[in-house]
């Protein structure tokens, strides 16, 4: 269920990127009904009244990639991610399952990055961590899997070791079994953080039926957030045969999610060293893996377009962007294409020709710029190229791909407009898009307009101009999703956010 819609008049507001002048917000019916320097009760009537106390008042945060179901599941699972080598994961994995000798089920680790380790991932040192009891540790990047021997059995693998790309996906396809009651309360805790830091919507990209999943999501608590919920190739023929097309409202969500688009993974990532580039990768004739050659992409993309659905083209590295707009152009096909990590000059102005959406997740800099620095040497002025698409008149949508990254659209916000974190040198600086262009880039263009649907965010600090550490913690005092607080720590409205 979602939370109950109440008519509200929010006084004292500065709305973020208007006059820095203290007005009055009525909302009626989930939208903006009016603004004014102020709005006297009689036209309030019986809205429930909220003084923001000159807080700022901004359109609602999107995320534009998500795996939601993933990312509640890897928010509980075993972190490995701050491992600087092979042996040090090793320990850890160690010490757990010394730690909990009685419990035989799969330890599913999470986070690690091996691309710049100084030791290689191996079976046998998995092994001798844990001789019995089955471990699969998922990359940061979530394109690889490392299994130990007992894993390989458990699961029926062709092998151990490390499992890349499509061996990697399958596998954790086989870890998600249908939700019981903790997974389930894991979900709707999820949701009420997205919430918590001004997220009103998120494109969720998880490998499942994700519209069955957003009906009993809704229906089990999870009415906190708009969902553009997408789909993968093997769903491909029942959504034809629902006779859904992107955009329409899935029924039993109370209007909240809508069909999205078709997911096409077409290329690694860079960390496994498999996105697909026009260069080999350092000491290697390796450019990469390219999951769906470029013909078979303009035979999905123009099905997908006959039958009304967008579709979400998973291209990082350079020649698999130019594999991927070439499949555009041809096909005449809607969308987005997710993470154009690289990209060569020539494309980037493609993207507006093509009317293509540059979908980017710029904490992904963050976390990978010293790889970036090794396996694209001499490329990183046009890795992670915000600024250069936002200037070639590309359309540009900010994400997480929780769980690579956190779902929190302001560590987001400050990694676009920053290229910075931890206190380090921005990377790249050039790079970085403007506040204003992040905002746009965050909310889909939304503003605060009579009119509008009234999916707001009342944040402590002005997004414009607050310092990008700020930024990264930004303090949330409230979210609305269509009028209804899905998130409040204002004192006066706390007991709609119960």
């Amino acid at each position: 269920m979602r939370p109950e819609r109440f008519d509200s008049l929010l006084r004292n507001a500065r709305i973020t990127g208007g006059a820095d002048l203290p007005m009055d917000v009525l909302l009626r019916a989930g939208r903006i009904a009016k603004i004014a320097p102020s709005i006297a009760d009689a036209d309030a009537g019986d809205a429930e009244q909220i003084d923001l106390d000159g807080r700022f008042l901004g359109p609602g945060m999107w995320d534009a990639h998500v795996h939601f179901a993933l990312w509640a599941r890897t928010r509980r699972r075993f972190h490995v991610g701050g491992a600087g080598s092979a042996a040090e994961v090793c320990a850890m994995v160690g010490r757990r399952v010394e730690s909990e000798p009685a419990n035989p089920d799969t330890l599913v680790g999470v986070g690690f990055r091996d691309a710049l380790w100084p030791d290689v991932p191996t079976t046998q040192a998995l092994d001798a961590a844990s001789p019995h009891r089955p471990v699969v540790l998922i990359s940061g990047d979530v394109h690889c899997c490392w299994v130990n021997t007992a894993a390989e059995r458990h699961y029926g693998l062709a092998h151990s070791g490390l499992l890349r790309e499509t061996e990697a996906f399958d596998l954790q396809r086989k870890l998600e079994v249908e939700p019981d009651d903790e997974e389930r309360a894991y979900a709707v805790e999820a949701g009420a953080a997205a919430a918590a830091r001004g997220t009103v919507g998120i494109v969720d990209l998880e490998m499942a039926d994700n519209m069955r999943l957003w009906v009993r999501n809704t229906a089990q608590g999870l009415g906190l957030l708009r969902v553009h919920a997408g789909f993968y190739e093997e769903m491909f023929d029942t959504m034809v045969e629902r006779g859904v097309r992107t955009g329409d409202v899935v029924e039993g969500t109370s209007g909240l999610v809508t069909v999205g688009p078709l997911k096409i993974i077409t290329d690694g990532s860079l960390n496994t060293k498999t996105a697909y580039c026009h260069d080999a990768y350092p000491g290697t004739a390796d450019h990469g893996v390219i999951t769906v050659p470029p013909n078979d992409l303009e035979d999905l993309l123009d099905r997908a377009t006959q039958h009304g659905f967008e579709v979400a083209v998973h291209a990082i590295g350079d020649l698999a962007n130019t594999f991927a707009l070439d499949a555009f152009a041809t096909s005449g096909a809607r969308g987005t294409i997710e993470h154009a990590q690289l990209v060569q000059p020539k494309d980037l102005e493609r993207f507006a020709q093509l009317g293509v959406t540059a979908s980017v997740q710029p904490e992904h800099a963050m976390d990978d710029r010293d790889t970036a620095d090794v396996l694209w040497a001499g490329r990183t002025g046009r890795s992670f190229p915000f600024a250069d698409l936002h200037r070639a008149g590309a359309r540009i949508a900010l994400g997480s791909d929780a769980p690579v990254a956190t779902l929190d659209p302001w560590i987001t916000f400050a990694a676009a407009v920053s290229r910075s974190r931890d206190g380090r040198e921005p990377w790249h600086p050039e790079q970085a898009l403007t506040r204003q262009a992040a905002l746009f880039a965050s909310t889909y263009g939304k503003r605060v307009e009579e009119g509008c649907v009234a999916d707001l965010v009342v944040t402590e600090e002005n997004p414009l101009t607050a310092d990008p550490e700020v930024l990264r913690r930004m303090p949330v005092a409230a979210t609305l999703v269509g009028g209804a607080f899905t998130h409040s720590r204002l004192e006066e409205v706390g007991a709609l956010a119960e």
